[in-house]
């Protein structure tokens, strides 16, 4: 393992993060503050429990869950979308680095913004909501899981885009809207039956259900299925990552 390579790669990346602080730190927390202050604060007050949890602190983790699966597809497909745009991406290929150290590296970085990224929203939300973590190491697991799925997901969109407009597709169009009727606001439990059935097949649900458990000890679906699902999907992208470098697919002319 060439770890002075996949430190240099690691460390780029992060450098990019700390020459655009608001764009990449302050930016996210902002906008997810919003969302704290209008549905937590002012709505939240108004609204009743949902599994005996204000809804102000109900919310909490749909919302980190949303900024973080944006921010490690954004970070990683730029990340990697970048050299192919500029054609330093050779010079990484045929530097003395595997295919396991380049993903390392860029997906690294990306995970590790966005968990960042998702700390400093839970410490933002308590400006504004009372909540509290009942499996702080359980919440933290999921947090960096996650991150890294969706990191290697926004790494594979990264090699796929051929334009900037590509790069935001997927995150825009589906990934947020995903997020949305996830249950990142509401417990799929509160649906009609039809419509939860419906649900289930988002597999966002999975990631938010496991994600609030963590905190409050209430899910949507069980701890397991959605631990077992988060899994299912890495397993996914770590195997279209392989074909990716096994077939140079628009990385190789």
């Amino acid at each position: 393992m060439n770890g002075y390579g996949i430190r240099a790669l690691y460390l780029s990346e992060l450098s990019r993060m700390w020459r655009t602080l608001f764009q990449s730190i302050a930016s996210p927390v902002i906008s997810t503050s919003l969302y704290f202050i209008v549905f937590g604060a002012a709505i939240g007050s108004r609204m009743q429990e949902i599994d005996g949890v204000s809804y102000g602190a109900f919310i909490i983790p749909g919302l980190i869950m949303l900024m973080l699966l944006n921010e490690s597809i954004s970070n990683a497909s730029f990340g990697i979308y970048m050299p192919k745009f500029t054609g330093t991406i050779y010079e990484v290929l045929s530097a003395p680095l595997s295919p396991v150290e380049i993903v390392v590296g860029y997906v690294g970085a990306a995970a590790t913004k966005s968990v960042l990224l998702g700390i400093l929203i839970l410490l933002t939300a308590r400006l504004f909501v009372d909540y509290e973590i009942l499996h702080p190491i359980w919440m933290f697991g999921f947090l960096v899981l996650t991150a890294i799925t969706f990191s290697l997901f926004g790494f594979i969109i990264g090699v796929w885009a051929d334009g900037f407009e590509k790069l935001q597709i997927v995150p825009m169009m589906i990934v947020t809207p995903l997020a949305f009727l996830g249950g990142s606001f509401y417990s799929i439990n509160m649906l009609p039956p039809m419509w939860q059935t419906i649900t289930l097949f988002n597999p966002v649900v999975y990631l938010i259900s496991g994600f609030r458990w963590s905190f409050y000890g209430v899910a949507d679906v069980h701890i397991g299925v959605s631990l077992g699902m988060t899994l299912v999907f890495l397993t996914i992208c770590l195997a279209i990552v392989w074909i990716i470098f096994r077939t140079g697919y628009k990385l190789k002319p």
